[in-house]
């Protein structure tokens, strides 16, 4: 096996959440979940690497009171359509509300060329079948439509959030069914909390691939994996297999903690396809790890099974670790 592309990790500190965007222009492009909870910060660079040390462009901050001004949450950036928008979430309020916090999804629009430089114009809220917590949207296109996936909570089922899927009218409308992939039941997924959160979407070998985390976001935060045939109908909750072991978790050896909250993109040569996660290196967290400002943005190549199915290995340790 040639020699893999390797990151000298963490890539952008104090980043959680984070989404790194190929674009046909040559430029990778970063955003992701700033510790503040406040904008929307995007930059670029043409390497990977480079976006530590690229300038960070806020293209959007939120307002002082009504339903986006606070807790602005796990931003993604996406071009449909000749056009770049970003998806995130923002709260009312800043305290849960019915033991969640009350986060709705919302997505902005630029039609410029390069997304630091546009004038981002709100499309207003992701409108879902039902109102509740809802959040971490990510949207892919297939066979020419397009698809939205997202969690969301249902009253009706215990926990914070289960993964929907929907296909869309339009890069800020959902239109016919909405499935739900996947809800936290398993072992691995139900520590601290029942969460099934953070989608994000790989295509290849025949296969559509979504990578969700579950638990709570201290190092017990970890990724699992739905599989469907690529002419599989993706609204069909039969289409879908579950990871019955999660894919990608904690490595004590490694020094990292509670790696999740996923994205995918390639390296600069096009050869090799990107796992992109948040992680801690430490697990003597103070009060709520929510606002504990340390999940840096982390990446590692991909490789895979004969059978065609990713192998995500161990989280990688950071420049400059010494086990002990």
């Amino acid at each position: 096996m040639t020699n893999l592309p390797e990151f000298k990790n963490p890539i952008v500190e104090q980043r959680a959440d984070p989404w790194i965007y190929k674009h046909t222009d040559g430029y990778y492009y970063f955003t992701a979940s700033v510790p503040e909870y406040d904008r929307l910060d995007v930059r670029r660079s043409q390497t990977i690497q480079g976006l530590a040390d690229a300038p960070a462009v806020t293209v959007w901050r939120k307002p002082d009171q009504g339903p986006l001004s606070n807790l602005i949450w796990a931003p993604e950036l996406h071009y449909i359509n000749e056009k770049w928008y970003i998806y995130f979430a923002a709260a009312d309020v800043p305290e849960p509300v019915n033991g969640t916090f009350n986060h709705r999804m919302y997505v902005i629009e630029t039609d410029a060329a390069n997304p630091l430089e546009g004038q981002w114009v709100e499309k207003g809220q992701i409108v879902t079948a039902w109102e509740s917590f809802a959040l971490d949207a990510t949207t892919f296109q297939h066979n020419g439509t397009l698809y939205y996936v997202w969690a969301q909570r249902d009253y009706d089922i215990p926990g914070n959030s289960n993964l929907y899927i929907s296909e869309m009218e339009n890069p800020w409308t959902l239109t016919g069914k909405q499935t739900m992939l996947t809800k936290p039941e398993l072992d691995w997924e139900v520590i601290g909390f029942l969460v099934n959160e953070g989608p994000a979407v790989l295509k290849r070998n025949g296969k559509i691939f979504i990578t969700y985390s579950a638990s709570a976001t201290d190092e017990n935060y970890c990724m699992g994996l739905l599989t469907a045939d690529e002419n599989s109908d993706l609204l069909d909750i039969n289409s879908w297999h579950k990871s019955t072991q999660p894919v990608f978790t904690s490595a004590a050896e490694n020094g990292q903690y509670g790696p999740g909250h996923n994205s995918f993109t390639r390296t600069e040569d096009d050869q090799h396809d990107v796992l992109v996660y948040h992680g801690r290196n430490y697990t003597e967290i103070t009060g709520d790890p929510l606002y504990d400002p340390n999940r840096h943005t982390r990446a590692q190549v991909i490789t895979w099974n004969e059978d065609g199915t990713p192998n995500f290995g161990k989280p990688v340790p950071d420049a400059g670790f010494v086990r002990s």
